[in-house]
C-alpha cells in the first residue's frame, strides 16, 4: 500500500510521539494510528474509502492543530 497522507504530533520523544497514516493501492484504503515512532506499536483499520479514512485519521488526531503533515 502507498502512503497518501501522513501526520505526526511534533513530539521527538519515544514515548510522546503519535503518527497517523492513510495507505491505498487505489482500491483498499486504511488508516494506521502509531504510538511512540518506528519501532513501536501500531493498529491499522481497514476503511471502505478515502473519505472515510480522512474521517478517521482526523478522530486519532482529536481535531487538535499541533499535528504536522509529514511530506513523503
Amino acid at each position: 500500500m502507498k502512503t497518501e497522507r501522513h501526520w505526526w504530533n511534533g513530539n521527538r520523544t519515544v514515548r510522546g510521539r503519535r503518527d497517523v497514516y492513510i495507505r491505498t493501492d487505489g482500491e483498499s484504503w486504511e488508516v494506521e494510528a502509531r504510538l511512540g515512532g518506528d519501532a513501536s506499536r501500531s493498529k491499522i483499520y481497514p476503511c471502505p474509502g478515502r473519505q472515510s479514512a480522512e474521517i478517521l485519521a482526523q478522530a486519532w488526531m482529536d481535531g487538535q492543530n499541533r499535528w504536522q503533515v509529514v511530506s513523503p
